[in-house]
C-alpha cells in the first residue's frame, strides 16, 4: 500500500502564496499565515491537517505551534473533512433573537444530521459559528464563501433543496432588501437629481 503523498503547493498555489507574502515588508512574511492557510485548505479539499500547519510554518519560517494557534482560533479553518457544502448557522445574539435556533432546527431536520456532522453522501456538513458579521440581516448562514441572509425555516430548506439538486442559489438577502438597506426598497430620493446649473453658467 502506497503512503499518501506529502502536502506541497501546486504551481498555481505556490504563485498565490508568494503573491500574499510579497504584500508584507522583509522579515514580516509570517503575517501571510492566514491567507496561506486558506489556500492550503482549499487545495486539500476543505480542511487543514497537522502536516499542512507544519508545512506552512516551515514555509514562513515560524514555529508550527504559531500556525496552529491561528488555525485553531478562527472558525474558517476546518480540522477535519467537510462536505461539499459547509453550512454554518450564525448563533450569536442578533441572529438568535431573530430566529437562529429555528434555522438550525430546520437544517437538522432537512439534512438528517446534528450540528458538527456530515451527511452520509458527503454533500453537507452542518455547523454553527459565532458572529459572521451580518447582524443587520439575521438570521443568516454561510455556505462556502457566500452569505445567505434574512432567512426563515422555509427559505433555508429551499436553499438546501436547490443545492442537493445541483442548482445555483443566489447569495445575499432572501427578502426584498438591497444588501443591508431597509426592507421594501427605497422610500426617499425616488426622483432623478436635477442639475443646479443654469444655461450660460461658467
Amino acid at each position: 500500500m502506497n503512503a499518501p503523498a506529502k502536502f506541497a503547493w501546486t504551481a498555481e498555489n505556490e504563485a498565490a502564496a508568494q503573491k500574499h507574502i510579497a504584500k508584507y515588508p522583509e522579515g514580516k512574511q509570517q503575517s501571510a499565515v492566514m491567507p496561506l492557510l486558506d489556500i492550503a485548505q482549499r487545495q486539500n479539499g476543505g480542511h487543514v491537517t497537522q502536516e499542512i500547519m507544519e508545512y506552512i510554518g516551515k514555509y514562513l519560517g515560524m514555529a508550527p505551534i504559531r500556525v496552529q494557534e491561528v488555525a485553531s482560533f478562527y472558525t474558517m479553518y476546518n480540522h477535519k473533512p467537510v462536505g461539499t457544502h459547509h453550512v454554518q448557522v450564525c448563533g450569536t445574539t442578533p441572529c438568535w433573537l431573530r430566529g437562529a435556533d429555528d434555522i438550525m432546527d430546520a437544517c437538522v431536520k432537512r439534512l438528517g444530521i446534528k450540528k458538527g456532522e456530515t451527511t452520509a453522501d458527503g454533500m453537507f456538513t452542518l455547523g454553527e459559528v459565532e458572529c459572521a458579521g451580518a447582524c443587520v440581516n439575521g438570521p443568516m448562514v454561510s455556505i462556502g464563501d457566500d452569505y445567505f441572509e434574512d432567512l426563515t425555516p422555509e427559505s433555508v430548506v429551499a436553499l438546501l433543496d436547490k443545492l442537493a439538486k445541483g442548482e445555483a442559489i443566489k447569495p445575499g438577502p432572501q427578502v426584498d432588501r438591497q444588501t443591508s438597506a431597509p426592507e421594501g426598497g427605497p422610500t426617499t430620493l425616488l426622483g432623478k437629481a436635477k442639475s443646479d446649473s443654469k444655461e450660460g453658467d461658467a
